[in-house]
């Protein structure tokens, strides 16, 4: 999968934190040496906003950095510009979707564990309507349109040549909360049976059965980049999301997934439910 302009962005904090960690400096002291601010050099290692390349590549000087970590550095300083389709949309989108949508362009997997709704990736265009009508009370017919838009654009990362792997646990209440009515959820029960089979997608149920379980807090996905350091888990909050990188908020998060697909019906049961439940409506 090839690698998109935020990744490049982040994989750059990453590693001019670890080689200035390497090194022994702190923040000031490794400033001062390039004659940037402290705090310029932590928002370049906290990934956001643009850098220079010129001071990246003295960084990495200083830092003692072999010629090839160097340029690899400079490379990514260079490419760090961030684009994307959405961003030619004529409607503004919220500040969290969009950091959904740069992150999720460039994903090479992606964990859902879905509580409430099925996940987006996974959707049809009738039970997401539903879903933003019946979550977006105050939404014009334009603005609910213009989100349905924005999800089913983002499905066709699924249809890429190098897809990102899609794992989702999805708790037993999801397939039998009635979106939208019968037909909108048989639709998209045979949607979801449908994706199960594709080879880039894997669809485990959290059945009733397996009473407490390890993400009783609700609805999380865990972006997988193309390193772990890159990993960043969304949690879905009240009017937008929330994302964290931490390294012990990631392993909580990444061990209750694992907690989950172990609690889960394997895979052919899984399917097996679905269809009777498919069945049912």
């Amino acid at each position: 999968m090839a690698v998109g302009p935020t990744t490049r962005r982040r994989q750059l904090g990453a590693d001019l934190r670890r080689l200035r960690e390497r090194k022994g400096l702190t923040l000031e002291e490794a400033g001062a040496l390039v004659g940037v601010s402290k705090a310029t050099l932590s928002r370049y290692e906290t990934k956001e906003g643009t850098v220079k390349w010129p001071a990246v590549d003295a960084l990495c000087r200083e830092y003692g950095a072999s010629d090839q970590e160097r340029e690899t550095l400079v490379e990514l300083a260079k490419g760090a510009k961030i684009q994307g389709w959405w961003r030619s949309l004529a409607d503004p989108i919220p500040d969290s979707m969009n950091l959904m949508l740069t992150l999720e362009d460039e994903v090479v997997r992606e964990d859902h564990y879905a509580c409430m709704y099925v996940p987006g990736l996974l959707q049809t265009r009738a039970y997401a309507e539903a879903v933003h009508r019946a979550s977006e009370m105050r939404c014009t017919d334009q603005e609910i349109s213009h989100m349905v838009d924005i999800r089913m654009k983002r499905q066709e990362l699924l249809d890429r040549e190098e897809p990102p792997h899609i794992w989702a646990v999805i708790d037993e209440a999801v397939i039998r909360r009635m979106v939208g009515g019968r037909k909108v959820m048989r639709d998209q029960l045979s949607l979801l049976l449908a994706r199960a089979e594709e080879p880039q997608v894997t669809v485990q149920i959290l059945p009733f059965a397996a009473g407490a379980h390890a993400a009783a807090v609700g609805s999380f996905v865990i972006l997988g980049g193309p390193t772990p350091e890159l990993d960043v888990v969304y949690v879905d909050i009240i009017g937008g999301g929330l994302f964290m990188e931490k390294p012990q908020e990631l392993e909580r998060y990444k061990l209750a997934f694992e907690y989950l697909r172990a609690q889960a019906l394997d895979i052919g049961a899984s399917a097996a439910l679905l269809d009777r439940v498919c069945k049912e409506l």
